[in-house]
């Protein structure tokens, strides 16, 4: 069951929002190999303003997340393509509806399923 999330805001310098796009797209394939990871999302929130939402079973996985290779690239390519430092806020996954699971989240009394 997913518990845990990141939420990662970027702000891309003027000029480098094709750039940052193309390095977020290319983060998928990293993504994929890091079998801690089971839900991750680049996104585009404005011209200039993109995100990650990536979610984990548990701290440990989080933890992996942020000291794998994703982390790594981001911080290597920060410098060229973002206006500021990356905001990067833990989350706490209160319920999900995910492919393949019937768990979507927790009633005030018990679980429920859908």
């Amino acid at each position: 069951m997913i518990k845990h999330a990141l939420f990662v805001r970027l702000e891309a310098k003027p000029g480098k929002e094709k750039e940052l796009a193309q390095f977020l797209q290319t983060g998928l394939g990293m993504a994929q190999q890091e079998g801690t990871t089971p839900v991750w999302f680049a996104l585009q929130l404005g011209p200039s303003t993109f995100g990650v939402f990536d979610a984990f079973a548990d701290e440990a996985g989080r933890q992996a997340h942020l000291n794998g290779p994703i982390v790594q690239s981001l911080g290597a390519n920060a410098p060229k393509l973002l206006a500021q430092a990356p905001s990067i806020e833990p989350i706490d996954v209160l319920g999900a509806k995910l492919p393949g699971s019937r768990l979507i989240g927790l009633s005030r009394w018990a679980l429920f399923t859908g």
